[in-house]
């Protein structure tokens, strides 16, 4: 069995263009001995059963229990009912009828006994489903005491067109008796417009058998509104008797539905203006979506005025109003443009406002003011305020002064106004202007205390960047920084993206770009350790994949906490400009890439570098890969910010970055690539892209963007010499004649005494306990580099000696001597190196 249908709730789920739509009217007939002669299309949809199922039955096989009087509420037989309406010709009261798919539908009737002339006896009655009824007085309170207290009318009319039957209700209804009425027409009963109407209505239903329903008329009168209804009556063999009719005074429902329809949107304003705003995490923007909400739909001009701290994110104001502080007007909408407008509405206006003006006031007050009148608006502000009397020049006659509040607080102004030929506001208008204020405030705050973050998290990267990139000897360096962002907010965000160029021992030098998970103080304070950590072991001189290996065991301890483990990407290169080599390892980062000059453009290959597996996932190895590099060649590091898009594979961005560089001509200035680089991919960023802040990144990416161009060569002719000696007695003579003459033909004498006596000793030390080759290499740069290499992997120390021992002084007195020193492992032993400043 299937359930019974639910009530209609029209003013909670929709709004009805009828209220009997919602009842469900229906028309039945009887004759006198209970026999169903019309049955109406209504009737059919409330209980089931199709007119030609029913007409001609008895009515009674269908009830399910007896009819219960509506006067006396008691049951009644149904003999008693014909009587009733013998003797009173009319009957009211609810019954209980079986529903066609078997449950009970209960329904309150209206009937009336009708003697046609000439023709015989029958029942007219009217059935509402009580359920519904309910529901419609539930959901409409304002229209319950008419419906209770106050019958329809009815009338019923004959093929011409003329009443044959009409209550006494209709007779109140139409302000005419009812023996006035009998017989006649609309045209002879009703006024001319109103009985044209229902004329056609009568010709229509007479003509096409369906019914018209809820056709809402001006009161005879002129004083309220009338419902009526019509549907046509046919004998059980289809012959036309006539048309009734049903009549209501619906003048209150016209008017609650109107306060419900104005209720509704107003829920819908609020509603569409807090969709509005809820993605915003951004000031003015907030202003001026929330002025454009309200125009034109609740007022005919709007401005937003805030105070300058919390338009930047600054503390909201200790006092009521700070002393002499202006507003400043962020959003504004207006119905027209024009002049006057421009002058009463400019964004970006400071706003001095008068003291014991009413804008002070609600400043001080946190309470709204209603202006009504042109009077009052004069009076509102200083005499010959421009703003005052270009509001006059609109015509606007309403104004409404909000305070924009957020913890206790009061952020600023909300200004709407109402020129004429539009109804001035009231203290509904005010009502909801504090609900959309309250809400703005909520909205407003929240973007101030999120640029208060961002810029601190900004503040943050920033001195966590690289404040100086050096230019070592042979190696050009260009590079961009552009925060994340997004189309939803034009604000930079700071995320986990960097980059660093590091000097190294033996005028190398070591390149690395890195990206940590996330955005934020969190992600901006995870890089900045991640960066120490980098550059404090790229000071050890390690292989680039023994770094990262160390870095990645750090990672729990850089972790935020167990529940938020380090994941990060990096890439670490080491160029040494004397060899022309570039030894480099990614740990799950993308792919650098090298640009090698070919004729008028770039030669763009992947380095396909062994990939090691993110910053922070453990048991996985580094591999480092080691390239020679032609002169002039540019080592292109970069973030996934730059090519990673939403909706695409990360390949595509790639596959577009090398193409946008192939097409480059070669060597143009690094700065210049960088531009084209950021301002090809997202037009507009480049210009403003540094260091340290910029707009948001590519095709409006999310992800910040770091780009580090390093263009590789070597050092000058003539700047490097090297020698291998055999572990020998001879071999410190040697080194010292050969040290000598390199130093000679450089013009470098004034370094001879020093730097011959350091070779000495380091060379002395190789000898004895090494015993293989020592290597000897000189470079000149930007200061004078030696090296001395042996296969013994064990590095020198540092000691004092006593005053009695023979030796052991060698590395102290390169401690002392040099400008630094240290040590590296290479592929076989290692390398003591130590560096002395140029004459």
């Amino acid at each position: 069995m299937n359930d019974p249908p639910k009530a209609f709730h029209g003013a909670v789920e929709g709004v009805t263009t009828s209220l009997l739509d919602t009842l469900r009217v229906g028309v039945v007939m009887f004759d006198t001995d209970g026999y169903i002669m019309l049955w109406s299309p209504t009737v059919e949809e409330i209980l089931g059963w199709p007119a030609q199922a029913m007409v001609g039955h008895y009515y009674g096989g269908y009830l399910t229990e007896a009819p219960v009087e509506a006067a006396s509420g008691t049951p009644v037989p149904h003999g008693e009912i014909y009587r009733a309406l013998r003797e009173n010709g009319y009957w009211r009261g609810s019954m209980r009828v079986r529903h066609r798919d078997g449950y009970t539908v209960e329904v309150e009737g209206r009937a009336s006994l009708l003697t046609p002339p000439d023709c015989k006896p029958f029942v007219l009655a009217n059935i509402v489903e009580t359920s519904r009824l309910r529901a419609v007085e539930q959901d409409l309170a304002a229209l319950d005491a008419l419906f209770a207290t106050s019958p329809l009318g009815i009338a019923v009319f004959d093929t011409e067109r003329r009443y044959v039957r009409a209550n006494e209700a209709l007779a109140r209804l139409n302000g005419r008796p009812v023996h006035e009425t009998l017989g006649r027409t609309v045209h002879e009963v009703l006024p001319q417009n109103m009985a044209d109407t229902l004329a056609h209505i009568q010709s229509l239903v007479l003509e096409t058998g369906r019914p018209v329903v809820d056709t809402v008329l001006a009161a005879p009168d002129g004083h309220g509104w009338r419902s009526v209804s019509y549907g046509r009556l046919t004998s059980p063999d289809g012959r036309v008797l006539g048309v009734s009719s049903t009549v209501m005074d619906v003048t209150e429902r016209r008017d609650a539905m109107e306060k419900i329809e104005r209720a509704r949107q107003r829920l819908k304003l609020l509603d569409d203006v807090g969709v509005a705003l809820g993605d915003l995490l951004d000031v003015p923007r907030i202003a001026r979506t929330l002025a454009g909400a309200l125009v034109p739909r609740f007022a005919d001009y709007s401005s937003v005025m805030l105070y300058g701290a919390v338009a930047h994110g600054g503390e909201l104001p200790r006092a009521a109003r700070p002393s002499g502080a202006p507003l400043l007007q962020l959003g504004a909408a207006a119905k027209d443009r024009g002049p006057v407008v421009e002058r009463m509405l400019r964004v970006g206006q400071d706003i001095a406002l008068e003291r014991g003006s009413i804008f002070e006031s609600v400043l001080t007050s946190a309470a709204p003011h209603l202006v009504m009148s042109r009077e009052e608006l004069v009076s509102a502000s200083y005499p010959g305020d421009p703003k005052v009397q270009a509001a006059l020049d609109l015509d606007i006659h309403s104004l409404m002064v909000v305070p924009l509040r957020a913890r206790g607080t009061v952020l600023g102004l909300l200004l709407l106004n109402r020129a004429e030929g539009r109804a001035a506001f009231d203290r509904d208008d005010l009502a909801l202007a504090m609900e959309l204020a309250g809400r703005a405030g909520i909205s407003l705050d929240n973007a101030r205390l999120y640029a208060r973050e961002r810029e601190s998290a900004l503040m943050l990267q920033r001195s966590l960047m690289p404040q100086q990139v050096p230019s070592p000897p042979g190696v050009q360096i260009a590079y961009r920084y552009v925060p994340g962002g997004s189309h939803a907010e034009a604000e930079a965000e700071a995320g986990g993206d960097w980059f660093d160029v590091i000097p190294l021992a033996g005028g190398r030098v070591a390149l690395v770009v890195g990206d940590v998970m996330g955005h934020g103080l969190r992600a901006a304070a995870t890089m900045g350790q991640l960066r120490t950590a980098v550059r404090t072991l790229a000071a050890l001189d390690l292989p680039p994949d023994e770094l990262l290996r160390r870095v990645n065991d750090l990672a729990d301890d850089l972790a935020q906490g167990p529940d938020e483990p380090l994941m990060a990407t990096c890439v670490y290169a080491v160029y040494d400009p004397s060899t022309r080599q570039c030894v480099l390892a990614t740990a799950g980062h993308v792919p650098p890439l090298l640009l090698t000059g070919r004729g008028d453009g770039w030669e763009v290959t992947q380095i396909e570098a062994p990939s090691g597996a993110p910053l922070g996932v453990g048991g996985v190895e580094f591999e480092s890969l080691t390239l020679e590099v032609e002169d002039g060649s540019v080592l292109v590091l970069y973030t996934d910010g730059l090519i990673e898009h939403r909706g695409e594979d990360i390949t595509e961005g790639l596959d577009r970055l090398m193409s946008l560089l192939g097409g480059l001509p070669a060597q143009p200035f690094l700065e210049d690539v960088c531009d084209r680089v950021l301002g090809d991919l997202d037009p507009g960023t480049a210009s403003s892209a540094s260091a340290s802040a910029g707009p948001a990144g590519p095709a409006g990416s999310v992800d910040d963007v770091a780009l580090l161009l390093a263009r590789l060569g070597g050092l000058p002719e003539d700047s490097a010499a090297s020698w291998t000696f055999p572990a020998e007695t001879y071999a410190v003579r040697r080194a010292r004649d050969a040290v000598r003459g390199v130093l000679r033909g450089w013009g470098l004498e004034p370094l001879t005494d020093d730097t011959v006596l350091l070779v000495s000793e380091l060379v002395t030390n190789s000898m004895r306990h090494a015993h293989g080759p020592i290597g000897v290499r000189m470079v000149r740069g930007a200061s004078l580099l030696v090296e001395v290499s042996d296969p013994l992997p064990v590095p020198p120390r540092e000691r004092n000696a006593a005053v009695d021992d023979e030796g052991g002084r060698g590395i102290q007195l390169v401690a002392r001597g040099a400008r630094r020193w240290g040590t590296r492992h290479g592929p076989i032993g290692k390398t003591v190196w130590f560096e002395l400043s140029l004459p």
